[in-house]
């Protein structure tokens, strides 16, 4: 309430601050005058019309008004009228709020249209409705205010406007129960007189319990009148521009009723929306535009106007019923901003002005929202032209009343102009000529295209007499409902659905569930706007089961955030630069760029299966092409079985180490000296490794998680440099590299050549490690459970109770580094390197030994024996003995 309270001498004394000496043309109320502004200052009912005139810079006008009027609303209509405003809210109740000129000079001209510049007379000295002049003078668009030094005080109105020069009216209206202000030309409505009027030396202030809305433009003081729904109805926009723009205008407006006159079938054609030239014609056979506003008090006997049509109408007014033509005059003077609407009862045009034309062949086929949206996005050239040739798919009205059109774009959007472009196909494709799986281009040019024209595609299923089947057609997924329909040059298809043109390659792959992992790989990415909008592109979309079919440790590391352009290269190399649809995929052998910037190879064997080939990536690894040409905004989008890695993407084993939370094994790896294995990169000169001639470049390391290391006294084990190097060199196996490595060890993949995902074969395989050279209990061996899975363990080894010489194996990762051979396998548990005791290594040789040397023994002792026996036995000598004869000789 300090408004209330603010003296009229500080009031005053503000005055020079807002305006200049030279803006004082008029004499100052003396410091003994009641102002207009005092008595609203005396009122507590007034404390909020004070501030509004205040924050409009309203003040000092009221003070040099002389003889005045001001319609004042109560605090109570000021704070209704800003209970449904937040600007007049604002204005109000925030002392902050900036009041910007344009806002200013809004609030300025609805409180001019509660001011006249004279004093109203006693209420006892009329009755009926008076019609006054306010010092509101409405223009067509919001002006500035006025900067100019006098003749003008400062915000004082300024003859001119959309009204001829005149000011805007308004009436008032008194009865034995009331005075209104504000009221029609019958006197109702308004606002109530509700305080008794206060003379002031320079005006009366009267109180009404509503603020005053000055009259809105001609279109909408139209759609406010409930007599003339429907005109409003077929009103089309280029009309309501012309109301909105135009000044003077003195509308003549048919009522309802009057339109029950027309045929049917023109109502039809009016109320279709697609009659903007007749719908201007009648706008302008009903409206008369001059230097002044014809209100119906400036009617005389013998008054003739010309329309812009320039049709000539007399109006003929009398005591019983004016005529304006041949209409009646139902209701004079509805004020506009920009002129006056007066209501007749009949149309004022003459018999069959309204012709059909042919090019308007579409309504007459039910056609008729169709019709409508093209008309709203002007692109009736395609339906008008008889002489070029289209394929017109349109959807009856029959159609539009069955699914409606709340999911179309709005009427007049530039997105509806394009979803009505791809109903249209250059040429008359007439059924003979469809074939099933042809791509038609349409008349959407589409930017995504690098302006090329959208394609549609084209199912066509021939007629099986022994199914009773016809012959059916379907564009874009849309069915052919009956006979197609020839007009001139132009064929019609009645189509089952509007068709709606391909959206960005990401939103048109959501629907399909199995490529969501693709789909939310690049939705974390940072090219996900890149792939929605870069032109011409072909999208190759891998389906879930190719993230598992890579390894998980492969797509572990591309999906964690230390990879994201690892991934985002992965993600480009399925972009490729160009689009091809699958006609063109099939034609043999090709190689086509990426955004990636490296190219990927397509090959089409004699059975027809495609495949493609990644720049990058391991020894075989290629991926099968389905061929599904989902048409894009942008392109096309085909799916590939596997995923496709570039040479740009260097996985190595230490990327697949920490993919496999192998930190434990990480740091075993650097400190044995290793850490060329992690890297993907030769052995250091000087090293052992590098003096070795080895024939396998590649390198699988089993890498036990963090957690099998929980039970490990990992100090100790730091500080003990052979054990760490037996623990690496136990679980790092060198991979042969070989042309033909194929790794295939399930069955059930064999038919699949390129799943090859896996460092090594784990089928009942035998493999030697770093430590097999140093020991006998080196090698490694993988077997297949018959639960599932696969296990490794050490060869050879017995442990206390096998625990410690196999692990689980639980998932494994390729490397694209040393040949593309080789990677990483995640295993459960740690192997520890095996030592048996020792009569366990030496027990069996010793045995051995001593079993060889009792064998040996017992050979000797054997023969020995034989030949003691040989020598004991009885013998026979000749007669005469032995050596006579040579005794003889």
């Amino acid at each position: 309430m300090r408004w209330a309270a603010l003296p009229v001498a500080l009031t005053a004394s503000l005055l020079p601050l807002c305006i200049s000496a030279a803006q004082v043309p008029w004499s100052q109320p003396t410091t003994a005058s009641t102002t207009l502004v005092d008595v609203l200052g005396a009122d507590p009912d007034y404390v909020s019309l004070l501030k509004l005139l205040q924050r409009s810079r309203l003040i000092p006008t009221l003070n040099r008004l002389e003889a005045s009027t001001i319609f004042a609303p109560t605090n109570d209509a000021v704070k209704r009228y800003a209970d449904k405003d937040s600007l007049w809210k604002s204005i109000l109740e925030d002392d902050s709020f900036v009041v910007t000129d344009n806002i200013q000079e809004r609030l300025r001209q609805q409180l001019f249209y509660h001011l006249l510049n004279y004093t109203l007379p006693s209420t006892s000295s009329f009755s009926g409705v008076q019609t006054h002049d306010t010092l509101h003078y409405p223009s067509l668009g919001l002006q500035p205010p006025s900067r100019e030094p006098p003749p003008n005080p400062p915000w004082m109105p300024v003859p001119g406007g959309s009204l001829g020069g005149k000011p805007q009216r308004i009436r008032v209206a008194s009865d034995d129960a009331s005075v209104r202000v504000g009221v029609d030309a019958f006197g109702r409505g308004g606002a109530n007189w509700v305080k008794k009027a206060v003379d002031a030396s320079n005006g009366v202030v009267i109180g009404i319990d509503t603020l005053l809305d000055p009259p809105s433009n001609l279109a909408q003081t139209i759609e406010e009148q409930p007599s003339v729904s429907y005109f409003n109805k077929i009103l089309g926009p280029e009309a309501v521009t012309k109301l909105n723009s135009t000044a003077n205008i003195t509308l003549f407006l048919p009522v309802d009723e009057a339109w029950d006159a027309l045929d049917p079938y023109e109502r039809l054609y009016l109320e279709s929306e697609f009659a903007a030239d007749d719908l201007r014609r009648i706008v302008n056979m009903h409206a008369v535009i001059e230097d002044d506003v014809k209100w119906s008090d400036s009617f005389q006997s013998g008054l003739s106007v010309t329309t812009l049509d320039g049709t000539k109408l007399k109006i003929v007014p009398s005591d019983s019923q004016t005529k304006v033509g041949d209409a009646d005059l139902v209701q004079p003077d509805i004020y506009a901003s920009n002129g006056v609407l007066h209501l007749v009862s009949s149309l004022l045009i003459p018999p069959n002005a309204l012709q059909l034309t042919p090019e308007k062949y579409l309504l007459a086929l039910n056609c008729t929202t169709f019709v409508s949206m093209l008309h709203s996005v002007e692109l009736t050239s395609l339906i008008n032209d008889t002489d070029p040739e289209y394929t017109i798919l349109a959807p009856t009205d029959d159609i539009f009343s069955v699914l409606g059109d709340s999911d179309l774009p709005e009427r007049g959007s530039e997105e509806l102009k394009k979803l009505l472009q791809y109903h249209f196909i250059p040429g008359r494709w007439t059924p003979k000529r469809l074939e099933n799986g042809t791509l038609l281009e349409t008349e959407l040019v589409e930017q995504g295209l690098g302006g090329g024209r959208q394609v549609l595609s084209v199912d066509v299923a021939p007629e099986d007499p022994k199914k009773k089947r016809s012959k059916s057609i379907n564009f874009a997924g849309a069915g052919v409902i009956g006979e197609p329909v020839r007009v001139n040059n132009s064929i019609i298809y009645f189509i089952s659905r509007p068709l709606t043109p391909p959206v960005d390659p990401l939103e048109t792959a959501l629907p399909y569930l199995d490529l969501s992992s693709f789909l939310a790989a690049v939705l974390s990415s940072s090219k996900a706007d890149l792939l929605r909008t870069r032109p011409r592109t072909t999208l190759l979309i891998p389906h879930n089961e190719a993230f598992k079919r890579l390894g998980l440790l492969v797509s572990n590391h591309l999906l964690s955030p230390s990879a994201k352009q690892d991934l985002e290269n992965v993600l480009l190399h399925h972009t490729l630069d160009s689009i091809e649809y699958a006609t063109e995929l099939a034609k043999g052998q090709h190689t086509y760029g990426t955004l990636e910037g490296t190219d990927v190879s397509f090959d089409t064997t004699k059975n027809g299966t495609m495949y493609v080939g990644a720049s990058g990536g391991w020894t075989g690894l290629k991926a099968e092409i389905i061929p599904r040409n989902w048409l894009t905004r942008t392109g096309v989008i085909h799916e590939v079985s596997d995923i496709l890695i570039p040479r740009s993407v260097e996985i190595t084993i230490g990327k697949l180490v920490r993919a496999a939370k192998g930190n434990t094994m990480i740091s075993l790896v650097n400190k044995a000296g290793f850490d060329w294995v992690l890297n993907g990169t030769a052995p250091p000169e000087g090293t052992k490794w590098a003096d070795q001639t080895l024939e396998n470049p590649g390198w699988t390391l089993l890498c036990p998680s963090d957690d099998a290391f929980k039970n490990i006294n990992l100090t100790q084990l730091y500080a003990d440099e052979n054990a760490m190097k037996e623990i690496v060199e136990q679980h790092l196996i060198p991979v042969p590299s070989s042309p033909s490595d194929v790794r295939l060890d399930d069955n059930k993949n064999k038919d699949k050549p390129f799943y090859n995902d896996r460092p090594l074969v784990f089928d009942d395989s035998t493999y030697s490690t770093l430590r097999s050279v140093l020991s006998v209990y080196g090698d490694l061996f993988f077997q297949k459970r018959e639960e599932g899975g696969y296990v490794v363990g050490i060869k050879g080894a017995r442990g206390t109770e096998g625990d410690e010489d196999y692990a689980r194996v639980v998932g494994w990762g390729r490397s694209t580094t040393g040949g593309g051979v080789g990677g990483v396998i995640q295993i459960d548990r740690l192997l520890v390197p095996y030592h048996p005791k020792w009569w366990v290594e030496y027990g069996a040789p010793t045995a051995a030994g001593s079993v060889g040397i009792l064998i040996i023994c017992g050979f000797f002792y054997g023969v020995r024996i034989l030949w003691q026996r040989d020598t004991t036995e009885a013998t026979y000598e000749p007669v005469g003995g032995f050596g006579r004869d040579d005794d003889e000789d």
